[in-house]
């Protein structure tokens, strides 16, 4: 049994059975995996959860049956047996059907293997079936072509046109690049750039956020980025995610308020660029996530950090306008991260987007009563919703706040909407989908 492929079984079971996310299974494979083992796994897994409808639409053709009805550890191993057949090349087609065998068996699921044998030996026959070109709507082939949800992609249409809404989608299902941040408290990360582009990967300056940095390489620069990450010299961080912090722009002996902090990736960041001399609050309702950002930033070497267990949408427990700086990175349904989370776009309903975009109306609210007349308060998501963007900044600004909107410096100006927000697309600046908006308090 091939070590990746049990492994990737045993972690797609767990996001669909059990509601796990990828990324942390993954991020949990064994120190004693092989390189090539631990990246195809990554690419198993990634890849399956990306291609899952187009898959799911494969075995009925071939099985002649819903793939909904099968068993779900059956549905598995079909999706790892089909997604290698068509797209890893340098599989054999003899090896991704004896393997998806392998996994039935071990699995203890003897009476299913003829049968998955029989459905990935049709697959090899009939190589170029597309179970997107016979659909005739334009919505729902958008919808199989690019593995989304068709009411996602029909919404995106009419948001923002339907082949920006394709491009979009299509961009979902690529995997994105490496991107990190250095620390800038550790001297010796001065040598990074450097040892990775001996190691032979690409690294490119962010052109997203300032500071940041794009990687592309073999498995040794890959080792390299995590055992930097481990000991605190640099931390992996989305570009987009990473430009959150360069709005915010705490300074030295301000202080700074992240109202829904953890896991820390901001709060960290924001911490650092104020050179560990501003003093930021980091709250999470959550105490155990909040020692996961306290390690955090003992990892990173940052000691003007302090957590405190509160709930954002009740009142916070600060008095009025006590904090220069306070940033709302807000519960969102993370439509803009699938290219990293794709399990998200086959659990998010209709209804949590209004639902979310009411919560985070909410704590914005709260948290503009804490910033000081002349502060800055930053709003900002994971979501490339309107509703969860441009309709919670209009909403916050309609109602009795003495706050206007200002430009979202740093960011480049191609980025910027109308209203001066940052919008980031995978499509167009290979980062993730994000909108950060920045407000100031009036004096």
């Amino acid at each position: 049994m091939s070590p990746a492929r049990w492994a990737a079984f045993g972690i797609l079971r767990r996001v669909e059975e059990d509601g796990a996310f990828a990324a942390p299974l993954l991020a949990g494979l064994p120190d004693s995996m092989r390189a090539d083992d631990r990246a195809l796994c990554y690419e198993l897994v990634l890849g399956v959860l990306r291609r899952q409808l187009w898959l799911d639409r494969l075995i009925e053709h071939y099985a002649r049956r819903d793939a909904q009805t099968l068993d779900a550890p059956v549905r598995h191993s079909l999706r790892l047996g089909l997604y290698q057949l068509r797209f890893l090349t340098r599989v054999p087609a003899r090896a991704a059907v004896n393997e998806s065998v392998n996994l039935a068996h071990a699995a203890r699921l003897h009476s299913a293997a003829s049968f998955i044998n029989a459905v990935l030996r049709r697959a090899v026959r009939e190589p170029d079936y597309d179970p997107a070109s016979a659909v005739a709507d334009e919505i729902e082939r958008a919808a199989v072509e690019t593995s989304h949800p068709a009411w996602l992609v029909a919404r995106w249409a009419e948001a923002f046109g339907m082949q920006e809404a394709f491009d979009f989608a299509r961009a979902n299902n690529a995997p994105a690049p490496a991107s990190f941040r250095l620390n800038p408290l550790r001297e010796e990360c001065g040598e990074v750039i450097d040892k990775l582009r001996a190691a032979g990967a690409r690294v490119e300056p962010s052109s997203v956020a300032p500071g940041g940095w794009r990687v592309e390489g073999p498995g040794d620069a890959s080792t390299l980025l995590r055992a930097w990450a481990d000991g605190g010299l640099l931390y992996m961080q989305d570009e987009a995610s990473q430009l959150v912090a360069h709005v915010l722009g705490a300074r030295a002996g301000e202080r700074v308020l992240d109202v829904c902090a953890a896991p820390g990736s901001k709060t960290t960041h924001a911490a650092a660029l104020a050179g560990d001399r501003a003093h930021v609050v980091a709250g999470d309702i959550h105490a155990h996530r909040l020692r996961l950002l306290e390690e955090l930033a003992a990892r990173q070497g940052l000691k003007g950090i302090r957590p405190v267990a509160l709930d954002a949408e009740s009142p916070l427990p600060f008095a009025p306008g006590s904090f220069d700086r306070v940033l709302v990175d807000a519960p969102c349904t993370g439509t803009g991260t699938l290219r990293h989370n794709p399990e998200i776009r086959w659990r998010i309903r209709p209804s949590d987007i209004s639902e979310l975009s009411a919560r985070q109306l909410a704590i914005l609210r709260g948290a503009a009563r804490v910033v000081r007349p002349g502060g800055r308060l930053v709003y900002s998501t994971c979501s490339v919703e309107p509703e969860e963007n441009e309709g919670v900044a209009a909403a916050f600004l309609g109602g009795d706040v003495d706050f206007r909107q200002v430009e979202a410096a740093p960011a480049p100006a191609r980025l910027l909407t109308n209203t001066g927000a940052a919008r980031t697309w995978p499509h167009r600046d290979g980062a993730d989908g994000f909108y950060v908006a920045a407000f100031e308090r009036l004096a």
